[in-house]
């Protein structure tokens, strides 16, 4: 069962190489740049999953995805996964923050989840 576990989380990180972030398969690369890409998709691969890790040991993996159900043994997004969309939140709050203010104002009932969320990207800003 162990080996079994071990080999869904190696399936987890092709996916995530391959069409799950960095589009690997999509390059059509000759072989010495096929070896450069490999390269470097490990040195980013393994950034961003640092990243991941740092947001969930900092509590806010559960702003950036959904917690994991109560009949779920294993968890549903990868550290890789965490650490590339919480980067990508990030950038969606400097493209949109006067649209979200301006949409908060309308909506004074959901101040409190608002500050929330603003206290969270800045603890994600700060580890980013």
């Amino acid at each position: 069962m162990k080996v079994y576990r071990a080999r869904a989380g190696i399936e987890a990180m092709f996916k995530d190489c391959k069409t799950g972030g960095y589009n690997w398969e999509g390059s059509k690369a000759n072989n010495k740049r096929l070896n450069s890409l490999i390269l470097l998709i490990a040195i980013a691969y393994t950034a961003t999953s640092l990243k991941g890790k740092t947001f969930r040991q900092t509590n806010q993996g559960k702003y950036i995805a959904r917690l994991t159900e109560k009949s779920r043994r294993d968890r549903r997004h990868s550290n890789f996964w965490i650490g590339l969309y919480g980067s990508l939140w990030i950038h969606a709050w400097e493209f949109c923050s006067d649209f979200i203010s301006i949409m908060m104002s309308n909506n004074p009932q959901k101040l409190n989840n608002y500050k929330k969320g603003l206290q969270a990207m800045s603890i994600i800003d700060k580890t980013a």
